[in-house]
């Protein structure tokens, strides 16, 4: 690659959306933008209390070009000439239900302000009976398993359960919706302004792992498969094709509309989507037999390895969230796991020490208002930073707390989203640095469950990469990791992977590098941190880790959400 040349990385956060321009011949991340959704923010069209969490279409569109736009300012004109490429990731499953020229329904002002016509993000819950019935369908069809490619179990955060729901309870919905389409899909749609549903190149990560495509069964499950769901479903899928792409590929080229928009070239490659982990296993350097782990408030844990050679069979690991050709790599086999919460356990607990500064310290007469947000902003801040400090200093003891990560249910290994955690072994003399050490062990422990179930199923791990937030910010739950796991956990210094990786694959898709891995080898990240196992701890953890797995039991078989 000789001329000079920039692409653009854009990643679809839960909460924001994230561009980077990046120089494609060394991964040098020339800006950063990131744009929160305006809606989401004030939390609009969602529900707690129900796992309910939408996103409307226009936060994504306005994120999107504000994001962008503030990028390529910061990086001047001279970079925005030379933009080759656009990639976009985002989270997954995040599908919508459109109508026939590929148009989200919340974009109808009929169902301009309905959730059920809006994206249903990823950690949206509302769909676990649906879950429930595709799988019990699943078990008792013939000749094919549906499940074989994805774990043997469905989720409700998935592409069919979450349409299934909607169907389900709202038939206006139900009788307008044309097609179904995952954000990852729609985004590169709209940039490339294609109208025609069936010029969708729906990408190979999203209906894999999300919708049961399998080249095996030519496409997706058959038509009477899927009426057994619900009697609109063939419609639906009668709009897919049967086709899917790696997101080295080129989508098309952007149109003049969104070229102008963003103030681009009108020659610009938009690459086929994928979700955010799977772009950002690349962006992080994954390799095969490396584990990496997107670790936020969740984590998504991604695994790569060459495809079996002719004649050999594929390993398959049940209770994962699938295995796919391609996914990550093209021309290896993509397998994804992951955890429902992860950082997610640690803020939960925050919340609840900080219970005294919303709602008792307002109320006290002893200063003034503007002093007593000043002090509660201030310990806020504090909490999670003085915990881990303490909880750092604590000896490791066989007799100590141990607590269960499942407090937004299990995503890995066997989905099963009505779990609830735990904390055993609470005394009188039990403190908060205790109790958050043990539910730091928890996410250990529970990405344990997850090395362990691929090494029992014949896949090798050597090693662990860990992106994202809670990487970056807390050396001591990656040495619990390390001890937990018995394996050397290695940081890279990046903190956008993600958007790094969508880089990678903007830069493939437009020509300057002939397959994904030769521009991970010139892009990605060279300095990193590694953390070993402390050889000391390594005995302690396994015993208190068969106590996480006992107490597990328990929990599924007795403690269980059954509403």
């Amino acid at each position: 690659m000789a001329d000079e040349a920039y692409v653009v990385g854009i990643d679809f956060g839960t909460d924001s959306a994230r561009t980077v321009i990046v120089d494609a011949h060394d991964g040098t991340i020339v800006s950063i933008s990131v744009s929160n959704y305006p809606r989401w923010s004030t939390g609009l069209y969602c529900d707690a209390s129900v796992n309910q969490f939408r996103q409307h279409p226009y936060d994504y569109l306005e994120s999107m070009e504000v994001s962008v736009k503030s990028a390529l300012k910061q990086a001047g004109k001279a970079v925005t000439n030379k933009i080759k490429g656009i990639a976009v990731d985002t989270t997954g499953s995040t599908p919508v239900l459109a109508d026939g020229q590929g148009q989200p329904l919340a974009l109808l002002p009929a169902f301009s302000e309905n959730p059920n016509a809006m994206f249903m993000l990823w950690k949206d819950h509302t769909a676990v009976v649906e879950a429930e019935l595709i799988n019990e369908l699943v078990g008792n069809w013939q000749p094919c398993d549906y499940l074989k490619y994805v774990g043997g179990l469905y989720s409700a955060e998935w592409f069919w359960a979450k349409a299934l729901h909607i169907f389900n309870i709202d038939k206006a919905i139900e009788k307008t919706a044309v097609t179904l389409i995952e954000h990852c899909d729609w985004i590169p749609m709209v940039l490339t302004g294609i109208s025609d549903i069936n010029q969708i190149k729906r990408s190979r990560c999203a209906a894999g792992h999300k919708a049961l495509w399998h080249k095996e069964f030519n496409g997706y499950p058959a038509n009477d498969f899927l009426a057994k769901l619900h009697p609109s479903f063939p419609k639906l899928v009668s709009t897919f094709g049967t086709q899917t792409y790696t997101a080295d590929q080129p989508f098309a080229i952007i149109c003049r509309t969104w070229a102008d928009k963003l103030g681009l070239a009108n020659d610009v490659i938009v690459a086929v989507g994928a979700f955010d982990a799977h772009m950002g296993a690349v962006g992080g350097g994954i390799g095969p037999h490396s584990l990496l782990k997107v670790i936020g408030t969740s984590t998504c844990d991604m695994l790569v390895t060459p495809k079996p050679p002719a004649g050999e069979s594929e390993i398959f690991v049940p209770g994962i969230c699938g295995q796919v050709d391609g996914s990550i790599i093209p021309g290896m086999i993509g397998y994804e796991a992951g955890q429902s919460a992860f950082g997610d356990v640690y803020a939960w607990f925050k919340n609840i020490l900080e219970w005294p500064l919303k709602e008792v310290l307002p109320s006290l007469a002893i200063t003034d208002s503007v002093t007593q947000q000043t002090i509660s902003d201030t310990l806020s801040k504090r909490i999670l930073v003085d915990l881990e400090a303490c909880a750092q200093s604590l000896d490791l003891q066989e007799n100590t707390l141990v607590s269960i990560d499942w407090m937004n249910g299990r995503r890995t290994p066997d989905a099963n989203h009505r779990l609830k955690g735990a904390i055993c072994g609470i005394s009188l003399g039990t403190d908060a640095p205790r109790i958050f050490k043990s539910l730091v062990e928890a996410t250990a422990y529970g990405s344990r469950a997850i090395t362990s179930r691929f090494k029992k199923a014949g896949v090798r791990i050597d090693d662990v990469i860990a992106i994202g937030g809670v990487a970056t910010k807390s050396s001591f739950a990656m040495q619990v990791l390390a001890d937990v796991l018995n394996l050397k956990v290695i940081v890279p210094s990046g903190e956008q992977s993600v958007a790094l990786g969508a880089a990678m694959f903007a830069a493939t898709a437009a020509g300057l590098y002939p397959c994904v891995e030769e521009a991970q080898k010139a892009m990605v990240c060279k300095k990193q941190t590694i953390y070993q196992p402390n050889v000391a701890n390594i005995n302690i953890y396994d015993k208190l880790y068969r106590k996480y797995e006992k107490m597990g039991t328990y929990i599924e078989q007795d403690y269980i959400d059954k509403s």
